[in-house]
């Protein structure tokens, strides 16, 4: 009975006119192998209760961070719950090899920043202005200048409200100039990686210290499936935690893993199952080609709604969002047509503040959408 209303009463994330939030359809084939993780139910804090989903975890973590790091001999990655947790570790691990680091990010920056240094007692993060949604040069060379170390600069490929990114190498010089230290969450734009079109717009990613990635976005997981990656195996090493019922000595000195510290969560899921099955069945050319299709369909729409006087384009899209409103429209009327067309049950759209103004936010995330369809409701 529950199952049926929860089907009955929740958007559909694969219905071309679901386009509000970073939400897709998961796919056909990780769908089930979630399924499989939930009914044999390994739980990834002991090696004796996970032995094969520990190793497929192991050879999931291994080439993943090799492509953010190609040029580091052992990089690493941890399987998070999603870019809010891989945010939160990546503070976390800033914190510990520096002290109270003193974060900086720009007015685009996901929420989860100033959650996590709030959470992990860190300085309040310094905001810097993100115009035009892109974190500002200028203003990020005079807090680096003016705030004392030890320093960590967030930024951000794929931004919630726009889908852009910030100028990496260009943040990455200030950075290396100023002896201060980059994370990137790329929670939404990291797996352009995957596609040789589009991947030359995560430029300079490999120069962080640590990055996020959210394969529950334009990876098509079923949540959770997100990722902390690390040029160095070493630089996990503050997450050990011993507890001897769990990574007993005489365990680990015989070579069993230590999945203690693999994460803050005592049980977790094995999340890399679903992951690994969709690598095994795709490869890279088919994420390509997904992740190809779904931005085609981005700048399709973009193309029609700058062609219709009735509607006014925020920007061309970076990645797959898309934002505009009707022109001649003050920011009250914006506002009630997402609520409007969400009871009726005809869309769901999201909402952003950009410039000062309200817009209408189609998040894309479909590679079976066609913009016809999505332009036509």
């Amino acid at each position: 009975t529950l199952v049926t209303a929860l089907t009955e009463g929740a958007p559909d994330p694969a219905h071309p006119h679901c386009a509000a939030h970073l939400h897709t359809p998961p796919l056909a084939l990780a769908a089930p192998a979630d399924l499989a993780a939930s009914a044999l139910n390994p739980s990834m804090d002991s090696w004796d209760q996970a032995p094969a989903a520990s190793a497929l975890e192991t050879a999931l973590t291994t080439p993943l961070p090799a492509e953010i790091y190609p040029h580091t001999p052992q990089p690493d990655a941890l399987i998070t719950t999603g870019g809010t947790e891989a945010n939160q570790l990546a503070l976390l691990l800033a914190r510990e090899r520096h002290g109270p680091v003193q974060t900086i990010c720009a007015a685009n920056a996901h929420h989860s920043i100033t959650r996590a240094a709030w959470l992990l007692g860190l300085p309040q993060p310094v905001v810097i202005p993100a115009p035009n949604g892109l974190m500002d040069l200028t203003a990020l060379r005079h807090a680096l200048i003016h705030h004392q170390g030890p320093l960590l600069v967030t930024a951000t490929a794929g931004t919630t409200d726009t889908g852009q990114i910030d100028p990496l190498t260009d943040i990455a010089d200030l950075t290396t100039t100023h002896n201060a230290e980059l994370h990137i969450d790329a929670a939404y734009g990291g797996p352009l990686l995957f596609s040789p079109t589009h991947r030359h717009a995560l430029r300079s990613l490999h120069r962080a210290h640590s990055v996020t990635l959210d394969l529950h976005k334009l990876g098509w997981q079923p949540a959770s499936a997100g990722i902390l990656a690390v040029p160095h195996h070493h630089d996990l090493h503050a997450l050990h935690h011993h507890a001897p019922y769990l990574n007993a000595d005489d365990d680990t000195d015989a070579g069993l893993p230590d999945l203690l510290g693999r994460s803050l969560r005592t049980p977790r899921r094995p999340d890399a199952l679903k992951i690994a099955v969709t690598l095994q069945a795709l490869g890279r050319d088919g994420l390509a080609d997904l992740i190809d299709r779904t931005l085609t369909t981005a700048h399709h729409l973009a193309d029609l709604i700058d062609k219709n006087p009735t509607l006014e384009l925020y920007d061309r899209p970076t990645i797959s969002t898309v934002l505009f409103r009707p022109t001649h429209t003050d920011d009250t009327t914006v506002a009630t047509i997402r609520p409007s067309l969400l009871n009726q049950g005809h869309a769901v759209l999201g909402r952003a503040r950009i410039s000062n103004r309200l817009w209408l936010k189609a998040t894309l995330l479909n590679p079976h959408t066609t913009p016809d369809v999505v332009f036509a409701s």
